[in-house]
Parts: C-alpha cells; structure tokens; sequence
C-alpha cells in the first residue's frame, strides 16, 4: 500500500503566503480515488491512491496538496454533479464511454471569485492517453484569460500525452506552461521532493 507521511489540506482551504511568483494561486484539481477504505486494497485501488494517517487520497489530490503547500495556494476540487463510481471496472468503463460520446459531465461546483487568481495549477488523471472529459466540462465553463495554466497530472505510463496542447486550445487567451509535472502512479507516494524541486524552478 502506498504511504507517506506528510500534511494535506482541505478542499476550499487557504494555505500560507504564496511564494516567489507574482500573482494569486489557485490548484485546481480532478481526482478519482477508486476506494475510501485504505485496507484490503485491490492492486488497482492501490495503484489510484495515497494513504496518510489512514486517510485515502487520490493519487492526483495528493500531488495537488503537494503543490498548495509548497505555493500557498487556494485550492479547490473539481467534481462531477453525479458522483463518480469508485469501482475499478466500472469506473474504467465509464472514462472510456465518456470519450467516445465527448461526454461533457455536468459540474457539482464553479471556482468562487475566480477573477482574484493570476496562476492556476490544473491536475488531472490520465485517463485512456486524454484528460478525464470532466476537465473539458470545466475548461469550457471559464474564461482563463490572462492567466497562467501550469498543468500538472498523474499517469499509467503515458505521462502527459497530448494534453497540454489540448489545455492550451481550450484557453487560447491563457498562457500555458508546457513544464509542467508528470509523475508515474508507482512513484506518486515518493514525489514530495520533486514536486518542491519543480515548485523551486517556477519561483516557489
């Protein structure tokens, strides 16, 4: 089971002052689980999660809480208005159906005062080598003008796949960093050091 043993906050909450960089930060992120309970775990519950203190986190929300500790950015979950199953198979199928209808899942919430923000991180799973269709829900529903997109996600083994540039059609009018981070789901539990060390490079 993976584990690690650092601090994560909540959905919603504020962090500290933000570093270096100039400008309001904000961490967006879509984050699935596949189960709550952090024994027995199947291989492929294990693969999709993190646990601290006994608390499951998705392998995304966990890089997410990375960023919003070394930044002190708001942070705020994107979530579907039906709940996601947190069955493996069913979960699997559901991604893929989604893709091939370009599905467009209706959102349970909108970012709050999202015009106070200058950078916002995007997180994301990789799911069938796209961002999850959730994340074309949301980035059809705000204008990110202005703004600095810095993406990050968690993958299977096709890292980013084509999804920077999909981020950056989607938001013309934003600017998108194309040095974003990536990280296996074996070595998510172990990442800590490289997300700072990232976090580093963009002023953090």
């Amino acid at each position: 089971m993976a584990s690690a043993a650092t601090g994560t906050g909540g959905q919603g909450q504020r962090g500290g002052n933000p570093g270096n960089s100039s400008g309001r930060v904000l961490i967006a992120y879509f984050s699935m689980p596949e189960t709550t309970a952090p024994n027995n775990m199947s291989r492929a519950e294990d693969d999709s999660t993190v646990v601290i203190d006994g608390k499951v986190l998705g392998n995304t929300q966990y890089v997410a809480h990375l960023i919003q500790e070394n930044t002190g950015g708001d942070i705020f979950r994107i979530e579907p208005k039906t709940p996601y199953p947190t069955n493996h198979r069913t979960l699997v199928n559901l991604a893929q159906k989604e893709q091939s209808d370009n599905a467009r899942p209706e959102l349970a919430a909108n970012i709050p005062n999202l015009d106070r923000y200058d950078v916002i991180f995007l997180g994301y799973p990789n799911w069938w080598a796209d961002m999850p269709m959730i994340l074309y829900s949301f980035l059809e529903s705000v204008d990110l003008s202005g703004k600095t997109i810095i993406p990050f996600n968690t993958h299977g083994g096709n890292g980013f796949s084509d999804t920077i540039g999909t981020i950056a059609k989607l938001q013309p009018n934003a600017a998108v960093d194309k040095n974003g981070f990536t990280v296996f789901r074996d070595d998510v539990h172990k990442c800590a050091d490289d997300v700072a060390a990232w976090l580093r490079k963009l002023g953090y």
